[in-house]
């Protein structure tokens, strides 16, 4: 997950389209690239989609940036992940504008997920906005408009319960459900693989032609991308179960066998990739767990 691509300028707007610019947060990490992306959509009415981390200095640059006879009349979420989120509430006090997602941080989850979560939520701590509360709820199908635009509301669960896409006529802001310089985590009970390639597939039939990721550059050839993601996802299921069919393991042992070119650091989070791997893989009856589903738990081959 190392990222490879010149950083913009922290703070600065940048226009990337017409009607639309990108502002930077300063968060890089291996898990953030260089930053979240918080895009704003119009010139009067504006719609803010991902205020990002609860940062001073990106808050002021994303006010700065209005003129003064305009507003920010909607803040979008994503998902509920702290670099997404932190900021808006803050952001709606300075502003007065509502707070729109498809819910809190443990919405959207299958029954699956939720059951782990009652009895296991270690990953749910990671990055999850546990605070956040949308003023208010938006589902898969809305349409927010002003008449500057036009946003369709995608409900994309996998990398998180509660992500959303959304269309803007023929591009489509994307989370981190779909980036170019990386992959995305998909960490139960909030990541759920099941539903991560299912949301590919409805984010490959929008048939887009540009893709505004949370971080990271445009992605120009989204079909392209969207094939690259599903054949890099079934090609680490297929790992797994090879590894599998050697006797059982669990998702840790299975993610330092799997991937051994990625740094210790990021170990914990191949784990939890793994595991997602492992309850599709169960769900699909492919393979069992040795007891209890957790994380620790061995699975084998069925």
């Amino acid at each position: 997950m190392q990222e490879t691509e010149r950083p913009l300028p922290y703070g600065l707007p940048v226009t990337v389209a017409h009607g639309l610019r990108r502002i930077l947060a300063p968060n890089p990490s291996p898990m953030t690239g260089n930053g979240t992306n918080s895009y704003l959509l119009g010139t009067q009415d504006i719609a803010l989609i991902d205020p990002g981390p609860d940062d001073e200095a990106h808050l002021q640059s994303i006010l700065s940036a209005i003129a003064p006879r305009a507003r920010i009349s909607h803040i979008v979420v994503t998902h509920a992940h702290r670099d997404h989120s932190a900021l808006a509430g803050r952001m709606a006090a300075a502003t007065g504008a509502q707070v729109l997602a498809f819910g809190d941080a443990v919405a959207g989850r299958s029954a699956i997920m939720e059951d782990l979560a009652r009895r296991d939520n270690r990953a749910g701590g990671e990055g999850s906005d546990t605070t956040f509360r949308p003023d208010r709820t938006i589902s898969d199908g809305e349409t927010i408009e002003t008449s500057e635009w036009t946003l369709n509301v995608l409900h994309t669960p996998g990398h998180f319960g509660n992500h959303i896409c959304l269309r803007w006529g023929d591009h489509l802001f994307s989370g981190d459900h779909v980036m170019g310089w990386s992959t995305s985590v998909v960490a139960p009970p909030d990541g759920d693989m099941a539903a991560y390639m299912a949301s590919l597939d409805k984010i490959e039939v929008q048939k887009a032609s540009i893709l505004w990721p949370g971080h990271g550059d445009p992605v120009s050839a989204p079909a392209a991308r969207i094939s690259e993601l599903r054949l890099h996802r079934r090609a680490r299921a297929a790992a797994i179960l090879a590894e599998l069919r050697k006797g059982t393991s669990t998702a840790t042992d299975l993610a330092r066998r799997i991937y051994v070119d990625t740094p210790k650091s990021l170990l914990g989070a191949a784990s939890y990739n793994v595991f997602a791997h492992l309850i599709e893989m169960m769900q699909l009856n492919l393979a069992q767990p040795q007891g209890v589903l957790s994380i620790d738990v061995p699975f084998a081959a069925v």
